[in-house]
């Protein structure tokens, strides 16, 4: 409890006189455990806290009895939202110190989040997630798309990023955001598209040429979202007319990634992708599907410097 009780510091419990009768972590403890387990709001914590008072004695006292979903809602009606926000960061950012594996940021819009009665825009989340850890490990939001790429630094800053391979979309696929992986120790493989257009051009220029120098991978195969979906990477490690030309910050291989799925069928893809010089073409597929899932074919990555 002291450890958790560590993150959230700076967060004021706002509740006064006999509603401060039960510990305040205590009640956060909980409420974060419902929510793990799929709860959503005051009665679910209520409920989670009576359904499993045995396990939750073995960790909290509780010594004013199990709270009712009144104690839950007059304490997160109160909460101060940027404090709360601030100290959960922090409490996230603790899953980040041991961080490895793939990090794939992505930007989506908040389902429903579109005030008609105001008309503000629908909320814009752009988040850290954890493939290995299968955990959301940091989240901005943006007010719309066009400023994903400002905040995806902000959201970088908060992870430990040595030894990750962090995974973007072709929107933020800038040198800025390369420089700053490659400094915090980790690679990147980031979508490669119009947005790059005389980079893009020109790699697939070379990868479509038969004199170029490529390493194909083996197919592989999987069976996943109602679709068997075939995927395979080629590989060039010859980049040093990619540094002269175009300087992008660690870049150590040139890389397609092409497939096919059914159903229903469709033909081979085959923008270009680069990755970490630490990984095989087979690895590279590998890398590339944990972010994108078979949605998307073109990425550029970099390793560790």
């Amino acid at each position: 409890m002291d450890q958790f009780a560590a993150c959230w510091e700076g967060l004021e419990d706002p509740r006064t006189g006999n509603a401060g009768l039960h510990d305040f972590h205590e009640l956060l403890v909980i409420a974060l455990c419902t929510v793990l387990c799929g709860g959503q709001g005051a009665v679910d914590m209520a409920l989670f806290a009576r359904a499993k008072e045995p396990f939750l004695r073995g960790f909290l006292k509780l010594a004013n009895g199990v709270p009712s979903h009144d104690t839950f809602s007059r304490l997160f009606r109160q909460l101060d939202p940027m404090q709360f926000r601030a100290a959960f960061q922090r409490f996230m950012a603790s899953f980040s110190k041991t961080l490895e594996g793939v990090v794939a940021i992505d930007g989506k819009v908040l389902r429903r989040s579109f005030d008609r009665a105001s008309g503000k825009s629908p909320l814009h989340m752009v988040s850290a997630w954890g493939c290995k850890q299968r955990l959301v490990l940091a989240q901005i939001a943006t007010d719309a798309k066009s400023n994903e790429i400002t905040a995806v630094p902000k959201l970088l800053q908060m992870l430990s990023l040595k030894g990750t391979i962090v995974t973007t979309d072709a929107l933020n696929c800038q040198r800025g955001i390369a420089q700053q992986i490659v400094d915090r120790g980790g690679d990147y493989v980031l979508a490669l598209k119009g947005n790059q257009g005389t980079l893009h051009d020109d790699v697939t220029t070379y990868l479509d040429d038969p004199a170029a120098k490529i390493t194909a991978a083996a197919p592989t195969v999987d069976a996943d979202h109602g679709r068997i979906e075939t995927r395979t990477a080629t590989v060039s490690t010859d980049i040093a007319w990619l540094h002269d030309d175009h300087q992008w910050p660690g870049l150590a291989r040139s890389v397609r990634w092409s497939g096919f799925g059914k159903p229903p069928p469709r033909p081979p893809l085959s923008p270009p992708i680069t990755c970490s010089a630490h990984h095989s073409p087979r690895n590279a597929s590998t890398r590339w599907s944990a972010h994108i899932g078979g949605s998307k074919t073109a990425c550029i990555g970099a390793s560790m410097s």
